[in-house]
């Protein structure tokens, strides 16, 4: 699902709920979780299922060691999503099965060093300047999930979500400015440690889904 379908469809979860019968049901809401923070459009059609779009955004800072070298990093969460939902019945379970346009990346900045360990071979501060690496994953990614809805009158809710998304292989670029930068011994090194640094966060790849929302009827 692409990001600019987004809009799209949620007005016409809007023009369908103007249109709905008395057994239909349109809430809005906010949640909080492990994809950040986030808005949510769920449409009631029927009394066992639902449907819902939303989308989610935080950035996260920390810092700390990876493949040897020290990094200033950042998390940047971005996602939009559609899900199915079935709910079974005079029980708050549910399934959920959904599609996510993933831009979550991580961001990272090499701290101030003397020297650098870059692929097994040590080279001084001038030699490799600064590193600057990005972590990206698939556009689209499936999740698959299973949740818990609480309604009061029907008007307010809670819901929590437990699941996983499957963000799929990541993909690590590393580049330097230093003054090494093009020589082709040091990009054989660079490379190297590239892909030890992409072995590192081979773990991303199945991100563990946990968040907890709030969400009202207008309808």
């Amino acid at each position: 699902m692409s990001r600019k379908g987004i809009p799209g469809l949620l007005l016409a979860m809007l023009l369908a709920a103007g249109n709905a019968s008395a057994d239909d049901s349109l809430w809005l809401g906010v949640r909080a979780g492990t994809l950040g923070l986030g808005v949510e459009g769920m449409w009631k059609p029927l009394p066992w299922v639902d449907f819902r779009l939303g989308a989610n955004r935080y950035d996260y800072s920390d810092s700390g060691s990876q493949a040897g070298i020290n990094y200033d990093a950042e998390l940047r969460l971005d996602s939009f999503y559609g899900t199915a939902n079935l709910r079974f019945p005079l029980s708050p379970l549910r399934l959920s099965v959904g599609a996510f346009s993933n831009n979550n990346e991580i961001v990272m900045l090499s701290r101030d060093s003397q020297a650098f360990n870059v692929g097994g071979t040590v080279y001084s501060a001038a030699d490799v300047g600064s590193l600057q690496s990005t972590t990206s994953f698939d556009s689209t990614s499936p999740y698959l999930g299973i949740g818990f809805d609480f309604d009061l009158f029907d008007k307010v809710g809670l819901t929590l979500d437990f699941g996983v998304l499957w963000q799929g292989d990541p993909r690590v670029s590393l580049s330097a400015d230093g003054l090494l930068a093009s020589d082709p011994t040091f990009l054989a090194a660079l490379e190297a440690e590239r892909q030890e640094l992409e072995d590192e966060v081979d773990s991303f790849k199945a991100w563990p889904v946990l968040s907890i929302g709030f969400n009202f009827s207008f309808l």
